[in-house]
């Protein structure tokens, strides 16, 4: 089926002329587990970029807060975590589990370096921006390593090997 659309060039110009796209680089470093929740962990940000320890630890540390106080609510849980730089000062706390038999579920948090705040959760909103493309790197693999899990007897060397499974690239 061919559909034809009229004027668009009025449609998806979300683009400023300004913009200039970088590269990425997905790491794995090492899961985030509480007695009750395994999640796999990725830092996303520019190859001229770390992810500072002190910010990893805090983070690690928010995470396991939320979780124990039931404001993040995944207890038995498996999942991921997406830790991205954004920019030269404000970090994307992305937490995402799998539930329901195939769902990916998500919390969102961030914090600007610069306001010495706390990480806080993002406002949700009706119409939202969920990934960007550079976290949807890390979001496309657990997509394929959670549908492996799925066809498999989903016994413990199937959850193993789903958290065996992660993405290293640059984007």
């Amino acid at each position: 089926m061919i559909v034809t659309i009229e004027n668009l060039a009025k449609l998806g110009n979300v683009v400023d002329d300004n913009y200039q796209h970088v590269t990425k680089r997905i790491t794995p470093r090492p899961a985030h587990v509480t007695p009750d929740v395994c999640l796999k962990w990725y830092d996303l940000c520019r190859e001229d970029q770390t992810i500072d320890a002190a910010v990893d630890a805090e983070a690690r540390e928010f995470l396991t807060d939320e979780i124990a106080a039931g404001r993040l609510p995944i207890s038995g849980d498996l999942g991921f975590v997406i830790n991205h730089l954004s920019g030269e000062s404000t970090f994307l706390l992305l937490a995402f589990t799998w539930r329901n038999n195939n769902e990916m579920w998500e919390s969102t948090y961030y914090k600007d370096v610069r306001d010495d705040e706390p990480f806080q959760q993002t406002p949700q909103e009706t119409h939202r921006g969920v990934i960007c493309v550079w976290e949807f790197g890390a979001v496309a693999h657990e997509h394929l390593a959670w549908t492996e899990y799925l066809l498999s007897n989903r016994d413990e060397a199937a959850k193993r090997a789903y958290l065996a499974s992660q993405v290293s690239r640059t984007i």
